[in-house]
């Protein structure tokens, strides 16, 4: 039976009010750099889940093309942006505080450490659940057990007693059962599909409401 609830951040929670890649593409403009993909942004940023900073990202991306630009100008306009743009998904911040009466309440999302926190600050979340790592600060990220293993061992609860909540499928939902979790898939408009590892299924739209029914169900209440 459940004792914890943990949860993504990105997608899960909280969305960008604006187009990512629009915003990458601006933030490389804005500090001169060539024009980046949001492909190729998501392939550096896998390989960078345990840093201080985006600046190894983008330095990842800027490697081997011709300009003398800094990383780390083009990760702080990057960084600024996304903070700005982000906003909760509707009832997620009652859904918290409501949970949090009856279960211990987590964050394990993936990225470097200043961005991750930002956007906590942003949305003034810092005290919104009583554990929330961020895999800069770990020695692995998700899909790895290790950054599952950290978020258990915060909230002082066994990993069969945790649901995760998470929208991506590799990192999320098979990271989190071949951890030993519960997995709930949150469902985005543009998919990837429903997974069938994950307990339970929620579209985006629907976090507030839906997830605090499948944990009370897994409880048998």
């Amino acid at each position: 039976m459940p004792r914890a609830v943990v949860f993504d951040l990105d997608y899960t929670l909280a969305v960008p009010t604006r187009d990512r890649t629009t915003i990458l593409q601006e933030a490389a403009a804005t500090a001169g750099a060539p024009t980046l993909t949001r492909e190729a942004y998501l392939e550096a940023h896998r390989r960078n889940l345990t840093r201080e900073t985006r600046e190894p990202i983008f330095a990842d991306l800027l490697e081997g093309r011709e300009t003398d630009v800094d990383p780390a100008a083009v990760a702080d306009a990057y960084r600024r942006t996304i903070a700005e743009t982000l906003e909760p998904l509707p009832g997620v911040e009652a859904m918290l505080e409501d949970l949090k009466g009856e279960y211990r309440v987590g964050l394990l999302t993936n990225g470097p450490v200043r961005a991750q926190r930002d956007k906590l600050a942003t949305l003034g979340w810092e005290r919104a659940f009583d554990a929330a790592l961020v895999t800069g600060e770990l020695e692995a990220g998700k899909p790895d057990h290790r950054a599952f293993d950290a978020i258990v061992g915060e909230l002082d609860v066994d990993h069969d007693e945790t649901v995760y909540v998470g929208d991506e499928v590799e990192a999320d939902i098979h990271g989190a059962t071949n951890a030993g979790l519960e997995a709930v898939q949150v469902l985005l408009e543009d998919g990837p599909d429903p997974d069938p590892r994950a307990t339970a299924h929620v579209e985006q739209a629907t976090v507030g409401t839906a997830v605090p029914d499948v944990v009370a169900e897994l409880n048998g209440l």
